[in-house]
């Protein structure tokens, strides 16, 4: 049986028209999220069959391998609930998210400033990567982090709550070469019910990971 299995989609293919293209949505979903849960399915196996043979050649291959195809999954995992139609603008005490509004304002000065931020964070990686908030656990703020590929530039124990995908699937049917327009635009579709969802959790969770009691 598998350990990770693609989960649904929250919407149909078409729920973010017109940021996103509903080819864009099929593709990146059935296609590309599934290729890294199978993946991961896959290199769990081959380590298994490594600890039977006692056959360590491949382990640093498989070991990449893993954290590759797992990372994947997950950020896509939470990349989709972290869009929705009827999202966009910022987050407001009047619509039940005035805790995340306070804590953006805390760890970057101002909305404008951390939106600037994470908007240059995800449009600079170089080739394939993320632009990610996220929240660490040990000074308990926000943070903007950079990811290449799937795994790069991550401080450790932080909990991702809202990651932009700048990888060229998510956007070159639709926005050919220009990743800065997908990613202003993606503004227009973030979810920040689900953002404030997962700070709320990621603090709750904190204490289990600090490094000292």
């Amino acid at each position: 049986m598998a350990t990770y299995t693609l989960p649904e989609l929250p919407y149909d293919y078409a729920a973010l028209e017109p940021v996103i293209d509903p080819q864009i949505i099929e593709l990146h979903h059935d296609k590309h999220h599934a290729a890294y849960v199978k993946g991961a399915n896959d290199t769990l196996e081959q380590l298994a069959q490594a600890r039977d043979k006692e056959q360590w050649g491949s382990i640093n291959g498989l070991e990449k391998n893993l954290a590759f195809h797992l990372s994947g999954h997950i950020l896509h995992s939470i990349y989709w609930h972290n869009m929705t139609g009827d999202g966009g603008g910022e987050p407001l005490a009047a619509d039940g998210v005035g805790d995340l509004a306070d804590a953006l304002t805390e760890s970057f000065g101002s909305f404008a400033g951390f939106k600037a931020q994470l908007t240059k964070a995800a449009a600079t990686t170089q080739g394939s990567g993320w632009g990610v908030l996220a929240y660490e656990p040990v000074s308990g703020r926000l943070i903007v982090e950079q990811i290449y590929d799937h795994q790069g530039n991550v401080g450790q124990g932080s909990t991702p709550i809202l990651v932009f995908d700048a990888w060229e699937h998510a956007f070159y049917l639709q926005y050919k070469n220009q990743k800065v327009d997908f990613i202003e635009a993606m503004w227009r579709v973030v979810n920040w019910q689900d953002v404030a969802k997962r700070y709320a959790a990621a603090k709750e969770r904190a204490y289990n990971l600090l490094l000292v009691p």
